[in-house]
């Protein structure tokens, strides 16, 4: 392997630069008894750099391990919190690579969850709204824990069925109010309840779209067209009296045509 190639290099180094040291030490006239007291020095110098290698190589260890640890609690929680499978690692992968496998797996679900806080949230506030304008009921979901991707799916549709609504009323509410103005004008009513004005008010968004507003809307119409019907039966009463009169005192045809513009 390459990296009992690598080792073998590294003794045949330390073999050399030993020899080196004898020999120079050798050269100089070093006596035997320092030559060995400072190939001991050496010796400590090799130890306690190797040590120090090798104790730095198991503290990388431990911290995966410990991340290790660490990832699998976490992945336990966020698999629970997103109703998933439990995560299966592989068994036969080395260290490194069963601790970069479990970070990247919390991680993505991590971000899973995040994603899921915030569409419920953008949804309650959606849902608020509505139920604001619409006097309906907030829809039922525990806000204490990460939605399922079911529940998730059955608040878009519900707060999309309320949009639908929403815009039903909203146009029944507009064609009605178009309606009760112009019957208004005819009549020459003005509005003299709170009720009345906040129809004809110019703010149609301050209208509240509740099923007893758009009821007592199409009462309101209903009201105000009776009341036109019996205003236009009264004067077709008034008119043929008056015809009927016009023919008793035979009035001339000038005159009645004179009168008629009324």
């Amino acid at each position: 392997a390459r990296s009992e190639v690598l080792a073998a290099e590294a003794a045949s180094c330390l073999n050399r630069a030993m020899a080196a040291l004898r020999d120079i030490w050798e050269e100089i006239g070093i006596p035997e008894e320092q030559r060995l007291e400072r190939t001991d020095v050496v010796k400590k110098h090799i130890k306690s750099l190797l040590d120090m290698m090798v104790a730095e190589e198991e503290s990388l260890k431990e911290r995966l391990l410990k991340s290790i640890a660490l990832c699998r609690k976490e992945l336990d929680t966020l698999c629970r919190e997103l109703q998933l499978a439990p995560f299966e690692t592989e068994e036969e992968s080395t260290i490194l690579q069963m601790e970069k496998n479990l970070r990247t797996r919390v991680e993505v679900l991590q971000k899973q969850k995040r994603d899921r806080k915030q569409e419920l949230k953008a949804l309650q506030e959606q849902d608020r709204d509505l139920c604001d304008i619409l006097c309906t009921a907030l829809f039922s979901i525990d806000t204490g824990s990460v939605p399922s991707l079911e529940d998730l799916d059955r608040y878009r549709r519900h707060v999309a069925s309320l949009n639908t609504l929403k815009e039903q009323r909203r146009e029944e509410f507009v064609s009605n109010k178009r309606q009760i103005i112009l019957l208004m004008e005819e009549l020459d009513h003005t509005p003299d309840t709170s009720f009345e004005r906040d129809v004809v008010c110019e703010d149609e968004e301050a209208f509240c779209l509740s099923k007893d507003n758009i009821v007592a809307l199409q009462n309101l119409l209903q009201q105000l067209e009776a009341r036109r019907a019996l205003n236009e039966a009264v004067c077709a009463e008034l008119r043929a009296r008056i015809v009927a009169l016009w023919e008793r005192l035979q009035i001339p045809e000038e005159e009645r045509e004179s009168s008629a513009v009324h």
